[in-house]
């Protein structure tokens, strides 16, 4: 790999990439690399097809192009990590995983691809997909894990994070560190997994005999890192509007926390001095800012881990579906600092 990375003026990791038919580079630098591992007399290991006998598989799949998962989702920090340790378990468990990812738009066309196409079981990722949707593609291709969102009523597999818990958690440490005036930065996108954690830091909050003002709720596109504009100009609204400022923000996950601590610098304000920030998900990248960005983390390894179990286990083929709720665990970082009323 390293003789190839270097021949082909690329990284080692893209290397593996290209060598395991993995998603994550470009079309033409996966084939270059093909090539060149063909001329230096590299053979590629052969792979059994999924249909023979003693070849087992499973498939990710994923629906792109609709709400919070884009085309280039397995990009993104969440959905990284959830991949690769779900690569973990399959390869801990004999299973070769199969990637399959079909646009929104071309439905009907991908699925009748993936039924004829065989494998062991299916792990869905359902974090876009709504509970019609779900259970049209529960009836169309048996052995299903549906992993990140739940809905009760259907009597399909899920997986899911406890989304309640974790904002929850949330909101009992901010009310415990005497933060009254209270802002919360929501997704405009609206999924199962935002909506449980809205209900969530709102409940923590009545505990406490606190509320949101409404004027103190804010909608924004969840998947950007950088500062918008909008919401930067959403946030100079409530500073000039007469009423307290937010002593504090809760964001739905760690792309609009990041977003929301540069808008926040951008107009003057330090964290946790002036305003103190949480978010949600605990992408790794929620390290690397300063400060330290408190979060809830989300278990991705037990997801990914709990949802192979299920389709290499016997449970699958009980008859009786399981929802699985897993935890989550607050992280108390830099960002966020005891509300101070001697001022």
């Amino acid at each position: 790999m390293e003789e190839l990375a270097k021949l082909a003026g690329v990284s080692k990791g893209a290397v593996s990439l290209a060598l395991s038919g993995k998603p994550g580079i470009g079309q033409d630098t996966r084939e270059r690399i093909l090539r060149i591992a063909d001329e230096v007399g590299y053979k590629l290991k052969k792979q059994k097809a999924p249909g023979e006998s003693n070849g087992r598989s499973l498939r990710f799949l994923v629906f792109t192009n609709d709400g919070l998962v884009h085309e280039e989702y397995y990009q993104q920090p969440f959905f990284r990590e959830l991949i690769h340790h779900i690569e973990e378990r399959c390869r801990i468990k004999g299973y070769t995983l199969i990637f399959s990812a079909i646009e929104q738009n071309s439905y009907e066309q991908g699925i009748q691809t993936v039924m004829t196409e065989r494998t062991d079981g299916i792990i869905l990722l359902g974090t876009n997909l709504h509970a019609p949707r779900i259970s049209d593609i529960a009836d169309k291709l048996p052995n299903l894990v549906v992993l990140d969102t739940c809905f009760d009523s259907l009597p399909v597999h899920f997986v899911e994070i406890n989304n309640f818990m974790g904002a929850y958690q949330a909101g009992k440490y901010l009310a415990e560190l005497g933060h009254q005036q209270l802002g919360y930065i929501a997704s405009e996108e609206r999924i199962h997994n935002f909506d449980e954690r809205k209900r969530g830091f709102l409940s923590a909050l009545a505990e406490h005999h606190l509320e949101i003002s409404t004027s103190n709720i804010v909608a924004v596109p969840p998947t950007m890192f950088t500062s918008q504009g909008p919401l930067r100009e959403k946030l100079r609204k409530l500073m000039d509007n007469g009423q307290p400022f937010p002593t504090a923000f809760f964001c739905e996950c760690d792309y609009i926390a990041i977003s929301t601590m540069k808008a926040l610098a951008e107009l003057g304000l330090s964290i946790p001095e002036d305003v103190s920030v949480v978010g949600f998900d605990n992408i790794n990248e929620s390290l690397v800012l300063t400060p330290e960005l408190t979060t809830v983390h989300v278990e991705k390894q037990q997801m990914a881990y709990w949802a192979v179990d299920l389709l290499t286990s016997l449970h699958t083929s009980s008859g009786v579906s399981a929802k699985i709720k897993i935890d989550t665990r607050f992280m108390e970082r830099s960002s966020c600092k005891r509300q101070d009323f001697s001022h």
